[in-house]
């Protein structure tokens, strides 16, 4: 079957990545056909803006998009790219699996891991204004239907993945009408999942556990702004950003991107590591139904990455990206 697939870049490193991870995929023999659109800082000049409409039209049409890192200015400057297409697009379930991958440096071994973060609302969509000069409001806004729909995704992609547990992760002990909602609408949706177990914790003890035991989770659900920060403790538990995948699910698209910045200190030479925009673009076979190409894809980077002997510097190596792409197709 042939599929078509937006190719978003992005900024600094992006490109490199990004065709990276394309060659990869297609030595699969997958056959897919790459609508390459731009966004981003470096695209502001040209369009206007960060996020120019024919991007979004292209993701429409396609339904599926693989997006490399796109740089947002702190403080100041424009919105959040990454944030906007989530709202554009409705994509309201942000997939952050965090998998040991032997080779990889980490304090843990065995961390198989989910965490599912609503996207499209709470604290971290940024609506924010000045009530008076020194005084900024930001609103915290969580919704029935939205903890619902996020929290059926949980249960769902446990049942796909064969997961035995959910955890939702709250602050309802403060947060008793926002978090309050929330955990009540999960212990709803948890009574039509009877074969899958199901409890709740507290975002700041849960960040503690997962430092002592993160054996003690398998897939956990929670509100924008908890999973921004708790998805990035669990990529720390594997090694890091630069081999956490992350998927951006909606009803209608889906969109598949790395979690990591744009590194504008190595852009342009050659050296960047692609493996956590690859370990998305497995996300996306899967999603697509090429279970086959995304197993193989995941037991070459495990090989190669175990091997350590073609593997790009900050997995220990002194490879450059061709070569370490080179050696993943070897072993394909």
């Amino acid at each position: 079957m042939a599929y078509s697939v937006t190719l978003i870049p992005g900024d600094g490193i992006g490109p490199e990545v990004a065709h990276a991870v394309r060659d990869v995929i297609d030595a699969t023999g997958v056959e897919i056909t790459w609508n390459e659109m731009q966004a981003g800082a470096e695209v502001i000049n040209r369009y206007g803006t960060p996020l120019p409409e024919k991007t979004l039209d292209s993701v429409r049409r396609d339904k599926v998009a693989l997006k490399g890192p796109i740089g947002t200015p702190i403080g100041t400057g424009f919105r959040s790219v990454n944030v906007e297409i989530r709202k554009r697009l409705e994509l309201y379930a942000n997939f952050r699996p965090a998998r040991s991958i032997p080779g990889v440096k980490s304090r843990y071994k065995d961390v198989d891991l989910i965490v599912i973060r609503e996207n499209t609302e709470g604290l971290y969509s940024g609506l924010e204004h000045v009530v008076v000069p020194g005084v900024v409001e930001s609103l915290r806004i969580v919704t029935e239907k939205s903890s619902e729909r996020i929290v059926r995704a949980a249960f769902d992609i446990a049942r796909k993945y064969n997961r035995k547990k959910v955890t939702s992760v709250h602050k309802a002990n403060i947060l008793k009408l926002s978090d309050g909602l929330f955990l009540e609408v999960a212990r709803k949706v948890a009574r039509d999942y009877p074969d899958i177990e199901y409890d709740e914790t507290i975002v700041d003890a849960t960040a503690m556990k997962l430092v002592l035991d993160p054996s003690q989770f398998d897939v956990m659900v929670m509100e924008n702004l908890f999973g921004d920060i708790v998805s990035d403790l669990t990529s720390g538990l594997i090694g890091g950003l630069g081999v956490a995948p992350s998927a951006n699910i909606g009803k209608k698209y889906s969109m598949f991107e790395a979690v990591h910045g744009t590194a504008p200190d190595i852009a342009g030479k050659g050296v960047a590591n692609p493996t956590a925009l690859l370990l998305s673009g497995v996300l996306m076979l899967e999603h697509l139904g090429e279970d086959d190409a995304a197993k193989r894809i995941r037991l070459s980077v495990e090989k190669v990455i175990g091997e350590g002997k073609v593997v790009t510097g900050d997995l220990g190596g002194k490879a450059t990206t061709k070569e370490y792409v080179a050696e993943l197709i070897r072993h394909l």
